[in-house]
């Protein structure tokens, strides 16, 4: 396979992969404190907010496989999955708790 396959197949593999973690630790966290009304009323915002973390992610992984990738693809599959870690946190950390710390 060349590099520009390998970037065909893991940046949306990685994007859809990160963004389906961050929608779950997400729903995790919304449901340990309390948020909403059931899990079904927050569906619809973790839908969009795991569609919005996946095309960034995509994006990152994306570009690192493009222009990293063409020297050493594990460093890019590295620098991917440390990139999508901190997205997920930062994503966890932001949208942990709407209306404030609670829980």
């Amino acid at each position: 396979m060349t590099r520009g396959q390998w970037g065909c197949v893991a940046a949306p593999v990685g994007g859809l992969a990160t963004g389906v973690i961050g929608a779950v630790l997400l729903s995790a966290a919304w449901q340990a404190c309390d948020v909403g009304v059931n899990g079904a009323a927050n569906g619809l915002a973790l839908i969009f907010y795991g569609a919005l973390l996946a095309i960034v992610a995509a994006a990152w992984w994306g570009a690192l496989i493009a222009f990293i990738g063409r020297w050493n693809l594990a460093v890019a599959l590295l620098g991917g999955t440390a990139g999508a870690a901190v997205m997920v946190w930062i994503f966890v950390a932001l949208l942990h708790v709407p209306n404030g710390y609670r829980c």
